[in-house]
């Protein structure tokens, strides 16, 4: 649901239709999740829910015997699907940062044809492979989920922020208050605890945010660069223009 706001820019009446369809997929989810899992408890018992690798699998063997094996298509189906849409709206960061200078270049242009950020897409999709090199999900989960949740809290820290400091600011959708509080707490709860419970991971957490930092200064923080630098970011710009047929893309006059 949060992905959703990634993609403003392509909706179509985003002041009306942005709201709605957070509101409208908040309701389905928690609906969903709820009868999910009021269908595990009536039919397994707590100490199976709790002794279960998969208790999808288990309810599914429980209710469908033989056909136990539409739970794992379906699971696999909509983890395409969720991947599909992250890959989709999570390019459209990348894509933004660039267009305001605090990326290569390369990532704010796009394709000529179908009018996408092809290279942004296929950036976000190479970190992700690098990612699935590691074995251990639990670990990949707790590295990036740690990462996720500081850089989403810190963006929602600046609602308050600039409503303190620019109250004046035209604001298309405004939300109470309440709700980036909320959040930015619970934020807090979940990035402070695993500090406690799993320094080594939240520190791998943390080394993951700093990665970053070097691409920011040689691209963005460096004016002075060297020619033979500049060179090389141009030639390599250029060429990757070239294989991917992408161009930058015109940034509205009010951005």
């Amino acid at each position: 649901m949060n992905y959703l706001n990634f993609v403003i820019e392509e909706l179509k009446d985003p002041h009306r239709n942005l709201p709605r369809a957070i509101f409208i997929s908040c309701v389905l989810v928690t609906v969903v999740y709820a009868l999910t899992i009021v269908a595990f408890h009536t039919t397994l018992s707590v100490q199976e829910v709790l002794g279960a690798e998969a208790v999808a699998v288990i309810f599914a063997e429980r209710i469908y015997g033989v056909m136990a094996w539409i739970v794992p298509v379906f699971v696999a189906m909509s983890t395409f699907g969720g991947v599909n849409g992250i890959l989709f709206t999570s390019s459209r960061l990348f894509y933004a940062g660039a267009s305001f200078g605090q990326m290569p270049q390369i990532l704010a242009m796009i394709q000529i044809k179908h009018l996408t950020p092809a290279p942004a897409v296929i950036f976000v999709t190479l970190l992700s492979l690098i990612y699935l090199c590691s074995s251990d999900i639990y670990a990949l989960i707790n590295y990036v989920g740690f990462a996720t949740w500081v850089a989403i809290g810190l963006a929602v820290v600046c609602l308050p922020y600039l409503r303190w400091k620019m109250p004046c600011l035209a604001r298309p959708i405004k939300v109470n208050l309440f709700f980036p509080i909320i959040y930015i707490l619970a934020t807090l709860f979940i990035t402070f605890v695993p500090m406690i419970a799993d320094p080594v991971g939240t520190g791998f957490g943390l080394l993951i945010i700093m990665t970053g930092v070097p691409v920011y200064f040689i691209f963005v923080y460096w004016e002075n660069k060297p020619k033979p630098i500049l060179k090389a970011i141009d030639a390599t710009t250029l060429f990757l223009q070239k294989i991917l047929v992408v161009v930058p893309s015109e940034v509205p006059e009010h951005l």
